[in-house]
């Protein structure tokens, strides 16, 4: 396995284990200047990760961490974009539906992902040479690995949508009654966090339409998995053209992952 790849693992589990330890118990919430909550979870996985990802001598991009200038960053070839607690909504509400996300970026493309749910104790990971992969159980001592090779093969008895639990815009809600019109039998699944980009790559869903705002570290890490699956995230105003990272505005456009 691929070193880089091996390190982000390893730091995605124990993150997630971190995270799980304050899941537990009743923590406290505080809130961004964006209004986003902000828990004492996303602060210890950001740590855990980046003690690990230091010694490899790359650049972090981290949600936690996002004050970096573009002045600096412009000049990254290559970086990690890392988000220690992707739904931080979905934690909060506790129905397990939060992602560790770490992902390496060259050249503005994901080639290399790894996408962790600590209460699924599922992981999902892969880089753009080797393909992507999907495991359980990877936190116990004395399970393996396992990994099964995604895309699986959907169910063909309906088109499915997946779609945020928590940020469904009236623009997405339009798209995905536009697709009710073309097909006959249509799924919509909603699904925090990464999950729904992960739920794409391995064949659980057919389309995710997001056409309300998102960072890069919300999607880095699930768009390396989804590129290592063989499958895109497109602009949805330009579908020939996919999402690019280490932009000097780190929002990104409205998208479509397919």
């Amino acid at each position: 396995m691929n070193g880089l790849l091996s390190i982000a693992i390893e730091a995605s589990i124990e993150a997630g284990q971190e995270i799980l330890k304050v899941y537990n118990t009743d923590f406290e919430v505080e809130y961004k200047e964006d209004k986003s909550p902000l828990t004492l979870a996303d602060k210890k996985a950001n740590d855990i990760i980046m003690s690990y990802l230091k010694d490899t001598g790359i650049p972090v991009l981290s949600e936690e961490g996002k004050s970096v200038p573009y002045v600096e960053r412009k000049h990254w070839k290559e970086l990690w974009i890392v988000d220690p607690l992707d739904g931080t909504k979905e934690f909060v509400k506790k129905n397990g539906e939060f992602t560790v996300n770490i992902a390496l970026v060259r050249d503005g493309i994901p080639v290399m992902g790894v996408v962790y749910a600590p209460v699924l104790d599922q992981i999902y990971y892969g880089d753009v040479t080797n393909g992507a992969f999907k495991s359980e159980g990877v936190s116990s001592e004395t399970e393996d690995f396992k990994p099964i090779s995604i895309p699986v093969s959907g169910n063909n008895d309906f088109f499915s949508v997946v779609a945020s639990r928590s940020h469904l815009s009236p623009e997405t809600k339009e798209f995905i009654d536009n697709i009710k019109k073309n097909y006959g039998n249509v799924q919509i699944v909603s699904k925090g966090s990464s999950l729904k980009i992960c739920m794409v790559a391995e064949g659980t869903a057919n389309i995710y339409p997001r056409f309300a705002p998102t960072m890069e570290w919300d999607t880095a890490a699930g768009h390396a998995v989804i590129r290592s699956a063989g499958k895109r995230i497109v602009c949805a105003e330009d579908e020939n053209k996919e999402l690019e990272y280490n932009k000097e505005n780190l929002v990104n456009p409205w998208f479509i992952v397919k």
